[in-house]
């Protein structure tokens, strides 16, 4: 092991050996470099005659580059796109990210937590708390309504695995005592890694207040028996809530709970602002000692470092001139009330009560997506179907149900959709 990576462990240790224990083998082994970035970030300081440290090319002074690429990018200096990036991202970007946590979550301004990191999007966030906290064998508790890449990233690449609770109750609210059964039968183990997808893909759903403070209460109950637990709140979809449901992520509540619980946040850009190519995402860390969050933010920065090395550099300064424009919050409110429209819209058309010959719906109140329950009929039977006969695209989450995102259609089409899915399942039935 690295004497760099040794010393952060140490640190880990001395001020909270349960994070020490919580790291991946990889994790513990992880540093960052002191290479030829750290050589090029002092020359950049004070190679006041020449920096003939990094592996760019420049021209009259600035970085080279085709004009007829440049030409695609007016009012963006040559500074701003072609060089390479900090492997923890543009420092100004990760502060006005910053601003915007503490803006949208009410619950996190007086608790510690990390700078954010940048990150190429949330499945690359995902895939860096996979390797720095799940070893093979460990437990990723997962509602039974999962967006399927967990499986890659936490089973196929980390060869952790997948427990999963119910995710309703036969009231149609969130089960609290499936998730407080999963997590306590983990003490044997003594760690647990939850992942708290709130809106859920693919439901849609997000908790109330008490249902919140029910979820809150278990893992702290979790905590106080002894198990170590990861909390990862994958908030891809964060903002996007329309009605009966908190409004900041639990990010904020879990901060500072108890020493046996590592919050994480893994969001960004890309679906809270329709931004999905530019591949902009955020990793970050809650705790009440900065040192922890400084040796976690050392170990991420030296994994991005030994991985894509950094995030791109033009997709991180369109995101940062976004968040400075003052249209942001303007289109920001305008694109939400849209998909708050078309949320309603769909609640609207599926209180028909021919639909409920063929199935019924799980809550939404949030996100993109909506989840249909199935009745005799299967999921990917009908999704093949709709497919094939009304060029109608939809996802089967499993064999009962199929999820519909009404995010990209549009309100006015609604009605029509559902009466399509209806002719399918019509059809399978009579066969």
């Amino acid at each position: 092991m690295h004497n760099l990576a040794k010393k952060l462990n140490e640190a880990i240790k001395t001020e909270n050996p349960n994070i020490y224990d919580m790291l991946s083998d990889l994790g513990k082994n992880l540093y960052n470099p002191k290479g030829i970035l750290s050589q090029s970030a002092e020359a950049s300081e004070r190679a006041y005659r020449f920096n003939a440290t990094i592996g760019i090319a420049t021209e009259e002074h600035e970085p080279m580059h085709f004009q007829h690429i440049q030409n695609h990018f007016i009012g963006y200096s040559p500074e701003d796109i072609y060089p390479y990036a900090p492997p923890a991202g543009k420092q100004l970007l990760r502060e006005l990210w910053n601003e915007k946590l503490l803006l949208d979550n009410p619950s996190l301004h007086d608790k510690n937590f990390g700078l954010p990191i940048v990150t190429n999007a949330l499945t690359h966030g995902l895939s860096i708390a996979a390797d720095i906290f799940a070893n093979p064998e460990d437990c990723v508790i997962v509602p039974d309504k999962y967006w399927g890449n967990y499986q890659s990233i936490f089973h196929v690449r980390r060869g952790a695995n997948l427990l999963t609770y119910q995710m309703f109750n036969k009231e149609r609210r969130f089960n609290t005592s499936s998730f407080k059964e999963i997590i306590l039968n983990q003490k044997s183990k003594g760690k647990a890694i939850i992942i708290l997808n709130f809106p859920n893909n693919p439901t849609g759903y997000t908790p109330d207040t008490q249902e919140v403070k029910e979820i809150i209460s278990v893992i702290y109950e979790a905590a106080q028996a002894g198990i170590k637990i990861v909390a990862i709140l994958d908030d891809a979809y964060f903002g996007l809530f329309y009605e009966n449901s908190i409004k900041e992520s639990l990010f904020g509540q879990l901060a500072s709970l108890h020493q046996n619980i590592l919050p994480i946040k893994v969001d960004g850009a890309t679906k809270e602002n329709y931004v999905w190519g530019l591949r902009v995402g955020f990793i970050t860390y809650a705790s009440p000692n900065s040192v922890i969050l400084n040796a976690l933010e050392q170990k991420t920065t030296g994994l991005i470092r030994g991985t894509i090395s950094s995030s791109s550099h033009l997709s991180q300064t369109v995101i940062l001139r976004s968040l400075q424009s003052q249209e942001f919050e303007q289109e920001k409110q305008q694109k939400f009330q849209l998909m708050e429209r078309r949320a309603k819209k769909v609640k609207e058309v599926l209180n028909q009560e021919e639909y409920d010959k063929y199935w019924s719906y799980y809550p939404f109140n949030s996100g993109y997506f909506m989840c249909l329950q199935l009745k005799q009929i299967n999921a990917d039977a009908l999704r093949i179907h709709l497919l094939n006969q009304y060029g109608v695209g939809t996802v089967a989450i499993n064999s009962t149900d199929l999820r519909v995102a009404f995010s990209c259609v549009e309100e006015h089409e609604i009605e029509e959709l559902f009466n399509l899915i209806y002719k399918g399942a019509e059809d399978l039935a009579k066969e």
